[in-house]
């Protein structure tokens, strides 16, 4: 009786430590993400990985990778706790794209994996845009200045002209209305002279 009890004593006691000691063996492993195993949707910008136990990062912990070469540009990523979050800036052609994740478990075992995912239309970079040109405009001191220059020529120029006119008409009479003048003068005195000269033989 006594042999009994203590094998059964044994068998519950191997019992206890099996099943306090299972949570300490699971693996851990992906419980869900964003995007989701086979979903199609447009070009996410942030990846959400949820695994079954707590994780930390090793150095480049996700990479997306599609047709043509494509590769998404990854930000740094982050784990709280079991879940991990990286930003994502994605470029390259509608179609299939494949994340690979790599974590570290609380075990010191690395957990690695793939999600596969579709994306519904192609996205470019966008490019990063040239500053205007600008023209700048001549100064407005400089184009007053070269509109008085230009008026100043002109007026001196009408001026020269103009005073030119005025001291033809006014100044240097002919010498041939001075000649005429005189001859004019000497006539009305010989005309005289000889009307005088009859006027005393009358």
């Amino acid at each position: 009786m006594s042999v009994r009890r203590a094998a059964a004593a044994l068998l519950l006691s191997g019992a206890a430590v099996v099943a306090t000691a299972t949570p300490a063996f699971a693996q851990t492993e992906l419980n869900g993400s964003s995007p989701a195993e086979g979903a199609t949707l447009a070009a996410p910008k942030l990846i959400v990985l949820s695994f079954t136990g707590h994780v930390t990062l090793p150095a480049n912990p996700i990479t997306v990778t599609g047709g043509n070469g494509a590769s998404w540009t990854v930000g740094k990523a982050t784990a709280t706790g079991p879940v991990v979050t990286a930003p994502v800036r994605p470029s390259g052609p509608a179609g299939p794209y494949t994340l690979t994740y790599k974590v570290i478990a609380e075990d010191g075992d690395a957990v690695t994996g793939t999600v596969t995912f579709t994306i519904v239309s192609a996205v470019t970079t966008s490019a990063v845009p040239r500053p205007p040109t600008t023209t700048t405009p001549p100064s407005t001191a400089s184009s007053t200045a070269s509109d008085a220059a230009a008026h100043a020529a002109a007026h001196g120029a009408s001026g020269a002209v103009s005073d030119a006119a005025t001291t033809s008409d006014s100044g240097g009479i002919p010498a041939w209305v001075w000649i005429l003048g005189a001859v004019v003068v000497l006539a009305i005195g010989v005309l005289e002279a000889f009307r005088v000269g009859r006027s005393s033989r009358s």
